[in-house]
C-alpha cells in the first residue's frame, strides 16, 4: 500500500543551463508542492502505514527549510551567491542545479537517509520511501524514485554538500538536525499513548 502526504512552500531560483531564457537568466519563484509516498505491506498498532502527524516534525522541517528562501546551485557565479547570501536570510545551496527533477532528487535523499534513521515505536514495519513528486507548477512537475535519486548519471549528490542558512537552522524544531542526520544519529518516533 502507498500513502501520500502533500507539503507546500515558496521558493526563487535560476536554473542555469535550460532551454528558457526567463529561467537561466533571471531569479524566479515558484508555489511548489511537494508530495511524499511511503510504501508498505504492513500496518502499524493504529492500523496505519505511517502515522501522517510523524511527518508534522522533521520531515515538514526539512521540506520547510525551502519556503520563503532561495535556492542556489554551488557551481553558480560566486559573485551572485554571495550577493544574495549578503540580501537574503533564507538560503539553501545545493550540489546541483535547482531543476524540479533535482528537487525530487534532493528532498528524496534527505527524507530516505531520515527514514533510515529512524526508530520506530508504533509497530511501524517495512516503510520505505516510495516516490517523491515536486509540481513546480500547476500543470508541471517531476517525479523521482530510488534509483533516480541515487543516479550517478544525474549527477552525484552528497548530503554533505547541502548547506542551510543560520535562519532556516534556527526556525527547525531542532536546530542541529541537519548536523545529527548528516552524522547518521537516530531519530526516535515518539511512543503511541
Amino acid at each position: 500500500m502507498i500513502i501520500r502526504k502533500l507539503f507546500k512552500f515558496e521558493n526563487a531560483h535560476i536554473v542555469r543551463g535550460c532551454t528558457s531564457k526567463r529561467c537561466k537568466y533571471s531569479l524566479h519563484g515558484h508555489s511548489y508542492k511537494v508530495e511524499i509516498l511511503f510504501k508498505s505491506s504492513y500496518l502499524d498498532n493504529g492500523q496505519m502505514i505511517y502515522d501522517f502527524g510523524l511527518m508534522k516534525s522533521t520531515i515538514k522541517d526539512l521540506i520547510d527549510s525551502f519556503d520563503h528562501a532561495t535556492t542556489l546551485w554551488d557551481k553558480d557565479d560566486p559573485r551572485y551567491i554571495k550577493d544574495i547570501k549578503k540580501y537574503s536570510k533564507r538560503w539553501i545551496t545545493l550540489p546541483v542545479s535547482p531543476s524540479a527533477e533535482q528537487f525530487v532528487r534532493v528532498i528524496y535523499l534527505m527524507i530516505d537517509k531520515l527514514l533510515s534513521q529512524t526508530v520506530m515505536k508504533n509497530g511501524e514495519n517495512e516503510v520505505s520511501l516510495y516516490s517523491v513528486i515536486v509540481h513546480e507548477t500547476d500543470t508541471g512537475y517531476a517525479q523521482g524514485f530510488y534509483e533516480d535519486a541515487y543516479s550517478k548519471r544525474m549527477g552525484e549528490i552528497d548530503l554533505k554538500d547541502i548547506h542551510f542558512s543560520e535562519e532556516i537552522k534556527k526556525e527547525w524544531r531542532d536546530p542541529l538536525m541537519w548536523k545529527k542526520l548528516l552524522n547518521g544519529e537516530l531519530f526516535i518516533n515518539p511512543e503511541s499513548l
